[in-house]
């Protein structure tokens, strides 16, 4: 048998051709999944760059896709595959996919439900899903829990209700589910405003058949409309230090992974002796090197807690409490970054801290429109988005400046994903895809 020799050309074009290829796979192994609502380690960062500050319906815009219906789940991103949620005009509850494209992929419908929980403020499709790649978990408000494959095929489904009891929440369930491991992990704090019942639980179940690996309750004094509450849940620490964040009902409590055994608790973040009872959690907890950002609501504190010396129940006053500090975001999660704690407050100010000390770096304001999503850092950036659409992108480090401010022209509430030198944001209309 005679083989061909290569052409020249060919041979000179060979090592062009392996360098190329080479800087390929290389982008391909740097390019980050966003697994989850906060990203591959729940905080909100992102290590892509080369992402604009300035997009819009005409400028660094790949492709966008039209929606069957609002929700303010965030979309989460695996590979070449986009996971989202949504309601359709008929009121069910939708899990979609879409291939980083533009192209749908796959719908399945959950179950049936209905819109609209409170005015223009949200649905049952708030949660957001979570990916490990092989397996989509999707839950919405109304209890309704289900795994797929990557391809869209059901693996087990149930309603949280038919386990745990009625859920007792004014607004419907938004808190996100997660992953870790061979585990997913929920909070399902919640109630009729009377201490003396505990509605509240917390939940481990193994991700690939649904089965209970643990059940605890979440007891608390907390009363009246605070038993209510829509944050998530978060894992810190690594190795045997990992445990799971409760956040809710005037508590945050670390929960040991294994059990579910409540390690330690922090309280005054909403003050006995003036005690508001409207005083629900919102926004999650922000997590760093030792050190957990926990926000409150309204005009609650913000509490620095240094999980090393973290034991029993404590408050601030405490040596675990490192500082607090006097105004909190209501809704959107904060970011911690470099050493500098970032708040976007419900309003579009936005304040930094100094991640050590709780000292403040700056003060000041962005758009004024509610701000339901959540802040996400990559690239240098902070992008800060607004329900009516807008988005303020402002450079990260100590001196406030604002480096564009961008208007999708449709309402929005979801936080966005960032993954493969993307930004994809989802508004109640479309899911957009950004990028030079």
């Amino acid at each position: 048998m005679r083989f061909a020799l290569p052409s020249r050309s060919l041979v000179v074009c060979l090592p062009l051709l392996m360098s190329a290829f080479a800087l390929c796979s290389m982008g391909n192994v740097l390019a980050e999944n966003w697994p989850s609502w906060r990203g591959p380690k729940g905080d909100g960062i992102s290590v892509e760059t080369s992402l604009p500050a300035e997009f819009g319906q005409n400028k660094n815009m790949l492709w966008k896709l039209a929606l069957p219906g609002p929700a303010g789940s965030s979309p989460v991103v695996w590979g070449e595959q986009i996971f989202l949620t949504s309601v359709d005009d008929q009121g069910q509850l939708l899990a979609i996919s879409v291939g980083t494209d533009g192209q749908q992929l796959w719908q399945h419908v959950v179950a049936g439900g209905n819109q609209n929980v409170r005015g223009d403020e949200g649905n049952f499709a708030s949660p957001s899903p979570v990916t490990d790649g092989e397996h989509v978990w999707f839950f919405f408000g109304n209890g309704e829990l289900c795994c797929l494959t990557k391809n869209g095929e059901p693996v087990w489904q149930f309603n949280v209700e038919s386990r745990y009891g009625k859920l007792d929440i004014q607004f419907g369930m938004s808190s996100t589910p997660v992953l870790l491991g061979d585990r997913l992990y929920m909070q399902l704090i919640h109630g009729e405003g009377n201490p003396k019942t505990t509605e509240a639980c917390v939940v481990a179940l193994e991700k690939t058949t649904g089965k209970e690996v643990w059940h605890v309750k979440r007891p608390s004094d907390g009363h009246s409309e605070n038993e209510h509450s829509y944050a998530s849940p978060v894992i810190y620490g690594s190795g045997a230090d990992q445990v799971l964040l409760s956040h809710g009902c005037d508590y945050i409590v670390a929960h040991d992974l294994q059990t579910g055994k409540e390690r330690w608790r922090c309280g005054g973040l909403n003050v006995k002796n003036n005690y508001d009872p409207t005083l629900r959690f919102v926004a999650s907890p922000a997590v760093a090197d030792d050190l957990i950002i926990v926000p409150s609501a309204k005009k609650g504190p913000v509490l620095a807690i240094k999980p090393s010396l973290a034991k029993g129940e404590f408050a601030p006053g405490d040596k675990a409490v490192l500082w607090s500090w006097e105004r909190t975001p209501d809704v959107p999660t904060p970011v911690v970054y470099d050493g500098i704690v970032y708040l976007c407050m419900q309003d579009g100010n936005l304040n930094a801290l100094d991640a050590k000390t709780g000292k403040e770096i700056y003060f000041e304001r962005t758009h004024r429109q509610r701000h339901r999503a959540s802040p996400v850092y990559a690239d240098g950036k902070l992008y800060l988005s607004a329900r009516d659409g807008k988005v303020t992108v402002v450079k990260a480090g100590k001196k406030f400046e604002i480096l564009a401010e961008n208007d999708f022209g449709e309402d929005l509430s979801a936080s966005p994903a960032i993954s493969n030198g993307r930004i994809y944001f989802r508004t109640f209309g479309h899911l957009w895809a950004i990028g030079q």
